[in-house]
């Protein structure tokens, strides 16, 4: 079973339907769409070479804490159709109920826009779309990180 088939099946097994995903508020595409980023870099991090899960866990936190995100929506924003970015605005100013207390407000912000977007990608099914997304995601991280 390829990727794209077993999260088609998922998104099947409970009933998740495209038509229904752009009427889900800002916050439920972000929090599905925070997961999928999640586990994205988890696999890449390993893939990098086994190590101890906290040296793990601190390389997947350069990519995957507020700035970071904010940082990413701000370099890959003119790659974004316009229906792209009508998700990043909607995530981008949800009320949310809580900030994490290590984010500034408006990262956070622009962080939970970011995952509105790839969780919005994951749910419409369009996954070539959602690998492009997080690919360009890395190399924002990756080209900081060298500067």
């Amino acid at each position: 079973m390829t990727g794209e088939l077993f999260f088609e099946n998922v998104l099947n097994e409970f009933n998740i339907k495209q038509s229904d995903v752009a009427q889900l508020p800002p916050l439920v595409l972000a929090y599905i769409g925070d997961t999928v980023y999640e586990v994205y870099i988890r696999t890449m991090v390993i893939s990098e070479g086994i190590a101890p899960v906290h040296k793990l866990h601190r390389r997947s936190t350069e990519f995957v804490k507020a700035k970071a995100q904010s940082d990413i929506i701000h370099g890959i924003i003119g790659f974004l159709s316009e229906e792209e970015q009508d998700i990043v605005r909607r995530g981008r100013n949800a009320k949310s109920g809580t900030i994490p207390k290590n984010a500034d407000v408006t990262e956070y912000k622009y962080a939970t826009g970011f995952e509105s977007l790839l969780g919005y990608l994951y749910l419409k099914r369009e996954f070539s779309r959602l690998i492009e997304v997080l690919k360009m995601s890395v190399s924002v991280i990756l080209s900081r990180d060298k500067k």
